[in-house]
């Protein structure tokens, strides 16, 4: 059991990842790719509460200009003790261009990797349905990151 004690109530979170391979619902995009920045807080055994702050390029086909994003978000995961899978969902804000704001409602489902008892790997998939704008905002990637438990 004390191997799973980085999912304990107190533990704290900050963690990286590099997103991409975004495949979205726009017929114009080729490809994205970002950075994310998380920092979280066990509030109870299993369940994190945490905040993001997100920065992807996606480029676009000739002759539209490229596009960057960032955004900023809170949410929550859980996480199974029992094989270390995790499921997150929240709400973010994305700021993409001069007119394009999105509310997003990303959803994620992820594995965590020990490397040592406070760092992980941590691949996962997740979906960021728009609900302003469906078909201009809406997400599905994969992304790879690194949290640091303490």
């Amino acid at each position: 059991m004390s191997s799973y004690a980085q999912f304990e109530k107190g533990t704290k979170y900050i963690g990286t990842s590099l997103t991409g391979l975004n495949l979205s619902y726009s017929s114009g995009e080729k490809f994205g790719l970002g950075l994310e920045a998380v920092g979280g807080y066990f509030f109870a055994d299993s369940w994190m509460v945490k905040a993001n702050l997100d920065y992807n390029h996606q480029w676009m086909p000739a002759p539209a200009n490229d596009v960057n994003a960032v955004s900023v978000g809170a949410g929550a995961r859980y996480y199974f003790q029992s094989n270390g899978i995790f499921l997150g969902a929240g709400l973010q804000y994305k700021h993409a261009a001069a007119n394009a704001d999105y509310l997003q409602l990303p959803i994620e489902v992820g594995y965590c990797y020990y490397l040592n008892h406070y760092v992980s790997v941590e691949p996962a998939i997740y979906f960021e349905p728009c609900l302003n704008k469906f078909s201009d905002g809406t997400r599905v990637g994969l992304k790879i990151g690194f949290g640091f438990y303490f």
